[in-house]
């Protein structure tokens, strides 16, 4: 067989493995699980780091604020050295809306070693168990819930006995930019991270939405969290992993009634999300960029080549082979898009998707190596020197 026929099969028999063997990633029955309200509801605190968000804060604030919750529950805001008015704008929101008490607070620029969420996290967390609370929302400021989230949070949390719920927010897709590539980041996390494996007792496979986690203080306390992640980019599943060692127990999937209201409307702006951290998922490591570049040619791009390339130079194998994997994919990427409530047409696009991930990717490189880092906000984070399990 010429090599275009073997690359075709070897792409073929990769997407039989992932649909079959890759704890069904494809699917998108991983919601709340089961739940019942608990006799004594306990007392949550929910912890907002927030850094020049005075654009999401109308929106998402007053969610926080109408929570319909039967315990006892607050909010503290950390504005994180933000230059747009964020700490005085969540204020005046909470006098005009009322509702859940709200604390705000400003703990000036990050130590060495502490990225800037996780340093707001800090000092919010810190805040929160002041008031012994036993669950930590910990949530971002461009996250819209519904009135019932975090009760159902709760229930959930309570009735399976997790450490640690986390729910993938709905992010908004509206442009054309944003119906392309938004719902394949969903897929691709998924893909990486297997919700049926993260939510398994005894799973080793550990991951979370950093949008939102509800979280046992007890749990945070066994795991040492912030601090013992206090270098990591990619927060939230650094965070997974540290309950996890700890003993806790985690489950994460895809939410219903949580969603993120920022807006990326343009390729640059979907560009900067993803490449900002894409390098640091790879553990700034070469050869696993070369492994990953390579891996991501031969499960995405290979398919409508080598079917393109069977079609014009005569070989049916690979045309066959080609054919049958870029259907396999689309069909696995039509779940997610259902779940965003869009029409099919991304789905034969994937592949195209995927170039432009693995673009990014080696743009998320290219700065790291040009010592930008992860750039966010006005912040650059170098590779840490001893950051745990990113």
């Amino acid at each position: 067989m010429s090599a275009v026929v073997w690359i075709a099969v070897g792409s073929l028999a990769v997407w039989v493995w992932l649909l079959l063997g890759q704890g069904f990633f494809w699917r998108t029955d991983q919601r709340l699980p089961d739940r019942a309200a608990p006799a004594h509801w306990p007392s949550v605190a929910i912890v907002v780091p927030a850094r020049d968000e005075a654009d999401m804060l109308p929106v998402s604030l007053p969610s926080l604020l109408a929570q319909d919750y039967p315990g006892a529950a607050e909010i503290f805001l950390v504005d994180d050295c933000s230059e747009d008015g964020t700490g005085d704008l969540a204020r005046a929101l909470s006098v005009r809306h009322g509702g859940l008490p709200v604390t705000v607070v400003s703990p000036g620029e990050p130590e060495p070693g502490w990225t800037g969420k996780l340093w707001a996290v800090r000092h919010g967390m810190a805040l929160a168990r002041a008031r012994d609370p036993e669950y930590l929302l910990l949530t971002d400021a461009d996250i819209a819930h519904e009135p019932d989230s975090l009760r159902e949070l709760v229930a959930a949390a309570g009735s399976g006995g997790f450490d640690l719920v986390s729910q993938m927010a709905r992010l908004r897709v509206e442009s054309v930019w944003e119906r392309l590539v938004v719902p394949a980041f969903v897929y691709f996390f998924s893909q990486l991270y297997p919700f049926r494996w993260v939510n398994r007792v005894g799973a080793r496979t550990a991951a979370a939405a950093g949008g939102c986690v509800l979280l046992r203080t007890e749990a945070a306390v066994r795991a040492g969290v912030p601090e013992s992640i206090r270098q990591a980019v990619i927060d939230d599943v650094s965070l997974a992993r540290a309950v996890q060692r700890g003993g806790g127990r985690i489950w994460l999937g895809l939410a219903d009634r949580v969603d993120s209201v920022r807006p990326y409307p343009c390729l640059a702006d979907l560009w900067r999300m993803i490449s900002r951290s894409a390098y640091a998922q790879l553990r700034h490591n070469p050869l696993v960029l070369l492994g990953t570049v390579l891996g991501l040619a031969l499960v995405y791009l290979a398919p409508p080549v080598t079917l393109v390339a069977g079609l014009l130079g005569g070989e049916p194998a690979a045309a066959w082979a080609g054919g049958v994997a870029w259907g396999v994919m689309a069909c696995t990427y039509m779940p997610m898009l259902g779940y965003y409530r869009q029409s099919l047409w991304p789905a034969p696009l994937l592949p195209f998707t995927a170039l432009l991930y693995l673009l990014m990717t080696v743009d998320s490189a290219v700065q790291h190596y040009r010592g930008r880092g992860a750039a966010w906000k006005g912040r650059t984070y170098a590779r840490p020197e001893a950051a745990p399990d990113q």
